[in-house]
């Protein structure tokens, strides 16, 4: 096909024949043969005009109840269009009425939002998931051969086992079987030598009998009665190979098992136009700092003095801690067993309850542990600044066992700005390392190997250093939160660092910590008024 005729605008009415009018009434586009087929329609007033002479006329909507009439007006409280007979009715009275055409203009402007929502974070989000799914699918083959080599490994060792067991026992077989014939080997010896000396004594009586001489025969002295007694029958049981019967259960259970395939889905939630505010809990004489879920229904707080509390959703003090130190506990969290574990820069430990006794778990030389939380493995990741205030880093620790420490980016350069404060710090679903680096006014987000992911400076409106992070945490669409402690709000970013909007409606003073329950409610933990907050926003 010549490239040109693809610039050729047909008629919309037959389809064939290039367009040459235009119906400024019904907005189609008509070829000359067309047009005198498109007017035999008197059911409206048409306005053709050439082509390039067309204009824009508002193509008002016909009336639903009065037939071929068109509605110019809008009644907001019935949510319809309404023609000029819908008026005269005494339906709309006292009604409000808009502009058809402004009305379009607002409903216009929602499918804007709509559609710049959809292509700007909906539809990425859609296409990340898939993304991600392909990624999993690729790695099953290698997960599930990994399973399958650890199970020829363990069958390795098992035969290994059983063929060492087998030449054990053909080993002790074959000196069962010479000590048997030696045995024999002995009885037989003493067998051959009797018969030997009764073959002997034979030969001598005989001699005796065919001779005269009498001092032979008188000494001679009979030796039947020592060869009438045989020699001892050697009896030997033969011995047996018991073979239990297999217990295959029992050997399927020593083998090992595989943990059974857990599958869920998890629903897709979206964020409220406006969070609410679901509970208040009135501080108690403290001013709260820290705040962390203890199942859905509790919270411990801890704040500027020593003691530690845990309440329930209606501010019932259920139970208190007192630390050891001289000074507050930086910070708190919840280990998956349930323990309580805090953080005790003075000491430079790092805490943990257990039947109301406290154990150390970490002591740490040349660095003061700050903010903590516990992972999804288990693991507890540890942010903390040097003594002389020049270095700060994330420390990964297995029980109390350090694993790994995350400082520098590929360039060398350090990931956390030194001497903060404040560098509270949260796993995502992602397995992303989030830290509210307050010396900095960022958040750092890096992989669970450490690798740099992205920053985040604050929403584009902000100016350079007001935005000011403190508490962080992430809910189970790997949203992160923030509290913005200058702004007296929430930033809510999407997994990738994408601000998406902020919880700024539930009067929030001076917000710090912050923490999520299973079901994705948000607590605050307000420095000023020390009220801790639930809020629904998804």
């Amino acid at each position: 096909m010549d490239p040109q005729s693809q610039d050729v605008l047909l008629c919309d009415f037959c389809k064939d024949i290039p367009l040459q009018s235009h119906c400024e009434l019904c907005h189609i586009n008509l070829c000359i043969n067309c047009v005198g087929k498109h007017l035999l329609d008197s059911s409206r007033k048409h306005r053709v005009v050439p082509y390039t002479e067309r204009g824009y006329t508002p193509d008002y909507p016909k009336c639903q109840r009065h037939g071929v009439k068109h509605c110019e007006l809008y009644c907001e409280n019935c949510d319809i269009p309404v023609c000029p007979s819908c008026l005269s009715s005494s339906k709309h009275e006292g009604h409000k009425l808009s502009d058809i055409l402004e009305k379009l203009d607002s409903k216009k402007q929602g499918i804007e939002k709509d559609l710049e929502e959809l292509e700007t974070i909906i539809f990425p989000r859609y296409q990340k998931i898939a993304s991600d799914v392909q990624i999993e699918k690729a790695n099953i083959e290698t997960n599930y051969g990994k399973l399958t080599t650890a199970a020829d490994q363990q069958g390795e060792v098992w035969h290994q086992e059983i063929t060492t067991i087998v030449e054990q026992q053909k080993s002790d077989i074959e000196e069962m079987k010479n000590q048997h014939l030696a045995v024999l080997d002995e009885h037989t010896n003493q067998i051959t030598q009797s018969i030997s000396e009764i073959k002997q004594a034979i030969l001598d009586l005989k001699t005796l009998l065919e001779t005269n001489n009498i001092a032979f025969t008188s000494i001679y002295n009979s030796k039947n009665s020592e060869f009438k007694r045989l020699p001892p029958k050697v009896q030997v049981i033969l011995p047996s190979l018991c073979c239990p019967t297999v217990d295959t259960e029992g050997l399927h259970k020593m083998f090992g098992s595989l943990s059974s395939l857990s599958i869920t889905k998890e629903h897709g939630y979206t964020l409220l136009d406006e969070p609410q505010l679901t509970e208040s809990m009135d501080p108690e004489f403290y001013t709260p700092r820290n705040v962390t879920c203890l199942g859905d229904e509790k919270v411990w707080t801890s704040g500027e003095d020593k003691i530690i509390k845990l309440r329930n959703l209606q501010g019932k003090l259920l139970k208190s801690i007192q630390t050891e130190s001289e000074n507050a506990p930086r910070d708190i969290a919840i280990t998956r067993g349930g323990d309580l574990i805090y953080t005790d820069p003075k000491t430079r430990t790092v805490n943990i309850v257990k039947n109301k006794k406290i154990q150390t778990m970490i002591r740490l030389q040349g660095w003061e542990p700050l903010n903590i939380c516990n992972t999804s493995s288990g693991d507890l990741l540890v942010t903390m600044n040097s003594d002389d205030g020049k270095s700060s880093k994330v420390v990964r620790y297995s029980d109390s066992t350090e694993t790994q420490t995350i400082q520098f980016d590929d360039q060398g350069q350090p990931l956390y700005s030194s001497g903060a404060y404040v560098n509270y710090i949260s796993e995502n679903r992602n397995l992303d390392i989030c830290v509210a680096d307050n010396g900095a006014k960022e958040i750092v987000v890096v992989t669970d190997l450490g690798r740099l992911r992205f920053r985040y400076t604050g929403h584009p409106s902000d100016t350079e250093g007001s935005f000011d992070p403190v508490g962080i945490t992430t809910d189970s669409q790997s949203q992160i939160l923030t509290a913005d402690c200058n702004k007296h709000c929430i930033h809510i970013l999407d997994q990738d660092g994408q601000f998406l909007r902020y919880i700024d409606n539930c009067g929030l003073r001076w917000p710090w910590g912050l923490c999520v329950d299973s079901r994705d409610n948000l607590f605050v933990a307000e420095c000023d008024t020390g009220k801790v907050k639930k809020i629904q926003y998804l």
